[in-house]
């Protein structure tokens, strides 16, 4: 394997880095800090990053670097938390600071006096991201310091021998420019990892595995409509071929004429067998009364497996099912051996399945993100339009539409987010090259007075939501032109039956998540 093994140690951008790593065309995998030596080791790293972490290493209970990983011999970055550990580990001294680094800061790069020249690691770094209330007061021996800021005398350390490297600021984030340069040059230059994980080597890979798991046997895909159902169903086909049967389910939750063009891509584009089943009253009665976000997730993953089981037995009984799960989707569902982060919410598709589930899953995406879920949906021949669609939850518009889900409300909903696709996508907002990577309509259950050709109005409010992000763990809100979000809102104002108010969401992921629910 030519990877790079990352240690999450609870922090909000480990898997930052591992996007950043990724983009580099260097595969890694991300663990828990203690996740066991044979987890870890089985993809057998050149190398180990240490992730950045809230906890203070002198703290009662504090995570810490697992002895087999200095024992191993191989290259170590630590990042804030990564480098302290590290510190501490190797006999050197971290003690909280009375001068704590929050945000943007300058740092100095030290020329080594040993050998007169900057480290490549550090070249072309000066501003820098940092988020830290410890500092190093003693590094350990054989370490000399590569760079400092006003706030940390050792920002960066190094012991070349050992090729043991720290640095207190966060080279994953855009806050700190060239600090995809620093991991590259660790990955590549210090560790030796080929930089061969690209969309072709990814395809390949998955081909592989999905016909070492399936053997012979007949599978069925769920497609819902989104980008990366259809892309895990296309990898499928392009393994198994005619082994394949896609269900496409119409659960009355999906965006304006959804189905048909998910039909036309998998029939006409692909050639892929493709069974629909009509059920918009099956999950809409069992939606009835229910508003409780994560009780609806449940009762809408239960229902897909449900059908799914019940067209199996129509091809033959398939003991696979192909599902479009993604990275983030698994690590907002606290995804086994991957994440120790608190469990935000069920995705239908990792959280919200039912423990009596009969399938076997086949989830080639599991550990993509979405933006490398779109690069192999282009290598396998998929669509412009199909692989920079908006993404769209499993659940559908459920998720959207906060409160219950009656055909009333949903019809709204969908009604009112046709009316945003269109506006956003005529000024260019939408697709490869726009600026925003996802824009929806949320409706409220929360009326409001309005006034209408003089009438008194109380009806719904619907939410705007558009953000910009590169890989969905962490996204912004687009800051759209105020002339475009008034035309929206007064389409839909006028158009939608039933709304009166739009607001726009200025909330970036974290705190919130992109979707509401």
């Amino acid at each position: 394997m030519n990877s790079i093994a990352i240690l999450d140690f609870g922090s909000q951008y480990a898997q930052i880095i591992a996007r950043r790593v990724r983009e580099v065309n260097v595969y890694c995998e991300l663990f828990p800090w203690d996740a066991p030596q044979e987890k870890i080791l089985s993809i057998n790293p050149k190398g180990f990053i240490l992730s950045g972490g809230p906890k203070s290493v002198y703290e009662e209970n504090a995570p810490y670097i697992q002895k087999f990983i200095l024992e191993s011999g191989l290259p170590i970055l630590g990042i804030c938390y990564g480098m302290q550990a590290l510190t501490h580990a190797l006999g050197g001294q971290v003690d909280s600071s009375a001068h704590r680094e929050y945000g943007s800061a300058e740092i100095e790069l030290i020329i080594d006096s040993r050998g007169g020249v900057t480290p490549p690691l550090l070249l072309g770094l000066s501003q820098v991201w940092m988020s830290h209330g410890d500092r190093i007061t003693k590094m350990p021996d054989g370490f000399v310091a590569l760079a400092k800021s006003g706030n940390s005398p050792f920002a960066a350390m190094g012991d070349m021998q050992r090729k043991y490297f720290g640095v207190q600021f966060h080279p994953e984030v855009h806050h700190t420019p060239n600090g995809i340069e620093l991991l590259k040059h660790f990955a590549t230059d210090i560790c030796g990892v080929k930089p061969d994980w690209t969309p072709s080597s990814i395809i390949e890979a998955s081909v592989k595995r999905i016909r070492e798991q399936v053997g012979n046997e007949r599978v069925l895909a769920a497609v819902s409509g989104g980008v990366d159902s259809t892309v895990a169903a296309a990898l499928v086909h392009k393994a198994i071929g005619d082994q394949l049967v896609t269900v496409f389910v119409d659960t009355g939750l999906l965006r304006h004429k959804e189905g048909e063009q998910v039909a036309s891509a998998l029939r006409g584009g692909l050639g892929v067998e493709l069974i629909t089943v009509e059920a918009s009253d099956d999950f809409l009665g069992a939606l009835k009364g229910v508003t409780d976000p994560e009780q609806k997730r449940k009762i809408v993953g239960e229902k897909f497996i449900r059908i799914f089981e019940r067209e199996a037995k129509n091809v033959g009984q398939p003991n696979y099912l192909v599902q479009g799960t993604i990275y983030p989707d698994v690590v907002e569902s606290s995804g086994p051996d991957r994440s120790k982060a608190e469990k935000i919410k069920s995705h239908h598709n990792v959280g919200g399945l039912p423990e009596d589930m009969k399938f076997k899953l086949v989830e080639p995406l599991r550990y993509l993100f979405k933006d490398e879920v779109r690069l192999v949906g282009e290598a396998l021949g998929l669509s412009q339009s199909l692989v920079w669609r908006q993404p769209f939850p499993g659940p559908g518009l459920t998720v959207r539409c906060l409160g219950e889900c009656t055909p009333q409300r949903v019809s709204r909903l969908r009604a009112a987010d046709f009316i945003l696709q269109e506006e956003l996508s005529k000024a260019g907002v939408l697709g490869k090259g726009g600026s925003a990577s996802q824009a929806f309509v949320v409706l409220l259950p929360v009326k409001s007075v309005g006034v209408m050709g003089d009438m008194r109005t109380y009806q719904e409010a619907a939410a705007i939501r558009v953000v910009t992000t590169e890989d969905f763990m962490t996204a912004n809100w687009a800051r759209l032109p105020h002339e475009l979000l008034a035309k929206v809102s007064s389409r839909i104002v006028n158009e939608v039956e039933g709304i009166n108010r739009v607001v726009y969401d200025i909330t970036s992921k974290p705190p919130a998540t992109i979707e509401w629910e």
